[in-house]
């Protein structure tokens, strides 16, 4: 977790600098770009701490490793759902979701319960059918 700590937290050495120099060149008459840019840094940061206080917590992965070989490294990387259309309902809903913000609140309150069905149904997928446990 060495290299990605090391690149987050210096994205934070990269935006604040920068926030600094927008501001100077729009003579801070412009202050959106710059309290993006410090957001940004700020939010570097924080995934940079996260991944800092993440790797005392856990052993020294193979990738941390400059001699370590590639078999190391094989085996389980995690749980991934199996073939699932549930996501694309869940997709439309958030399309639905966003554009009812610009056309009418009444279109927010029907992807909302659409979202949350297909929300529930992905969340589920594992409990029922071919793949359940």
């Amino acid at each position: 977790m060495k290299i990605e700590t090391t690149l987050f937290a210096s994205g934070a050495f990269f935006f604040a600098p920068l926030a600094i120099v927008y501001g100077i060149v729009t003579s801070w008459h412009e202050p959106v770009g710059a309290a993006a840019l410090f957001l940004t840094a700020g939010l570097a940061l924080l995934i940079g701490l996260y991944l800092w206080i993440t790797s005392r917590r856990i052993d020294p992965r193979p990738e941390d490793d400059a001699n370590a070989d590639i078999s190391q490294g094989a085996g389980e990387q995690g749980v991934f759902a199996p073939y699932s259309w549930w996501p694309l309902p869940l997709g439309f809903a958030a399309a639905l979701i966003f554009s009812g913000l610009a056309a009418g609140w009444w279109l927010v309150g029907i992807g909302m319960v659409f979202g949350a069905i297909a929300l529930v149904g992905w969340v589920y997928e594992f409990y029922r059918g071919e793949h359940a446990h």
